[in-house]
């Protein structure tokens, strides 16, 4: 199950989990996008909004019919806007922490029972920016300071149970993440990643293919991924 599959590295988590032999279920508000992806990979699109209590018992619901849930990829999340605290657009900052934290909470535990029944994994995709701060980002960055802490402290409550809890953290990634930052300001989003060396959707998925081939006695716990340029 992998939130936030309609593109970026949800949408190249399913195809590197496919090709491992998962029946993949690719889930965002994007049905169109979903419904490709599904397609190429041979996998199940659903529509799914994070921020929706409704929209998140329909999707588990459906997702109750596979029985199981062997591993599900907590993706959706995002950033909106640079804004100091100042001049912070607190709606903005209402979907970042519903998105990137709620979100994660919602759909972990209306899948939790499929996830217990499969002895499963859970992979939280936080970010750098749950270690650095940085101006501007004080949304973004308590939203995924947020998500880590969750993760965190989900990781030890679960420890005696057999399900594994991952969190993956990666620096820059070339998606569409700034595009959606700045609110369709192409220009602006590709100067972020312009005259640098960035890391690709596809790197990450191969981290999360990697975790979910582990065998489960072994849970990694935390991993920061970042292109050699960034540290």
């Amino acid at each position: 199950m992998i939130t936030g599959g309609s593109s970026g590295i949800g949408a190249a988590a399913a195809d590197t989990l496919a090709a491992d032999g998962f029946h993949v279920v690719v889930a965002a508000r994007r049905l169109d996008r979903i419904a490709e992806v599904a397609e190429r990979t041979g996998g199940t699109a659903i529509e799914l909004d994070v921020t929706s209590e409704e929209s998140v018992a329909a999707f588990a619901a459906e997702v109750a019919a596979f029985g199981r849930v062997d591993v599900l990829v907590n993706n959706a999340g995002g950033a909106l806007g640079l804004d100091t605290l100042r001049e912070a657009d607190l709606g903005d900052w209402q979907v970042m922490y519903d998105t990137n934290v709620l979100g994660v909470v919602r759909v972990t535990r209306a899948l939790l029972p499929l996830i217990d029944a499969a002895e499963g994994l859970i992979i939280n995709i936080g970010s750098m920016a749950a270690f650095t701060a940085y101006p501007g980002g004080s949304g973004y960055n308590a939203a995924k300071f947020g998500l880590r802490a969750l993760t965190r402290a989900f990781r030890m409550e679960e420890a005696g149970n057999p399900i594994r809890i991952t969190e993956i953290d990666p620096g820059r990634v070339a998606t569409d993440f700034s595009l959606v930052r700045f609110k369709g300001d192409a220009p602006k989003a590709e100067a972020v990643y312009a005259d640098k060396l960035n890391l690709t959707a596809g790197d990450i998925a191969e981290a999360i293919r990697w975790v979910a081939s582990l065998p489960k006695h072994v849970n990694i716990d935390t991993m920061n991924i970042m292109p050699r340029d960034q540290a």
